[in-house]
């Protein structure tokens, strides 16, 4: 049998008004998800490299919880369980009168997942720093609390952030499995119009084209956002002969 490619349905209504939407969600869960991620991630990075115990404790627990639990697992507890163990009203609030309570849901579930991921970033990047510049701003009169603002965590940015560049893709590539609670984002919409058109090749791959279009344009972004800010080399000594000479 013969398959009867057809690719204008790819520009025909509702189809292409479907693309449009669901390339639109998928930003939106990607973005905002990234927003809570950067945010949290940053705190829990910072909170698991302080001296306090318990501070330190609970962010390792945060990361070792949130980072070993699937993904689509967290997303499933967030939409399905965490209403029912809630009070009533306020279940009944995340079921039906939070406006798009599986977009939210989605948003949420990306961001706290992703989270743990920077987290461990941010640890590394905070431990590469060298220990004198922290004692040396320290020396200088300046709190700990500034040393960290102003002296460590610029440079700890500085350092991570190509990893940083890579946890963005995976977030927007993750926001993927918003679908299975209902969000008609990219890759829903395209089971969508292979549902009603019955033209699954041409559907999957106007989504992988777009993926791919937003995966290189921000990684282009990302690249020149990189390029005046990564730590600068050592320059290295001269051979021992060419000093001697």
């Amino acid at each position: 049998m013969t398959y009867n490619w057809d690719w204008a349905i790819l520009v025909r209504e509702p189809f292409l008004g479907w693309l449009i939407a669901g390339t639109g969600l998928t930003l939106a869960i990607a973005g905002l998800g990234w927003a809570i991620a950067l945010t949290v991630g940053v705190i829990v990075g910072i909170g698991r490299t302080v001296a306090n115990r318990p501070i330190r404790a609970a962010s390792a627990i945060y990361v070792q919880v949130f980072r070993n639990i699937p993904l689509l697992v967290q997303m499933f507890l967030w939409y399905f369980v965490l209403p029912e163990l809630l009070p009533t009203a306020w279940g009944h609030w995340l079921k039906r009168d939070l406006p798009a309570p599986e977009f939210w849901t989605a948003v949420v579930a990306l961001g706290l997942f992703t989270a743990a991921r920077i987290a461990e970033q941010v640890r590394s990047g905070i431990r590469t720093v060298p220990q004198g510049q922290t004692q040396a701003a320290l020396a200088s009169g300046l709190r700990a609390t500034q040393t960290l603002r102003l002296v460590v965590l610029p440079q700890c940015f500085r350092i991570i952030l190509p990893p940083l560049t890579s946890e963005l893709l995976t977030t927007i590539k993750n926001s993927s499995l918003a679908l299975t609670i209902g969000v008609l984002e990219l890759t829903a919409q395209s089971r969508q119009i292979e549902s009603n058109t019955f033209h699954g090749f041409e559907a999957f791959t106007a989504a992988t084209a777009i993926y791919l279009a937003i995966a290189t344009l921000v990684r282009l972004a990302m690249r020149r956002f990189e390029a005046g800010r990564s730590m600068p080399q050592a320059k290295q000594a001269p051979p021992m002969a060419l000093r001697e000479a």
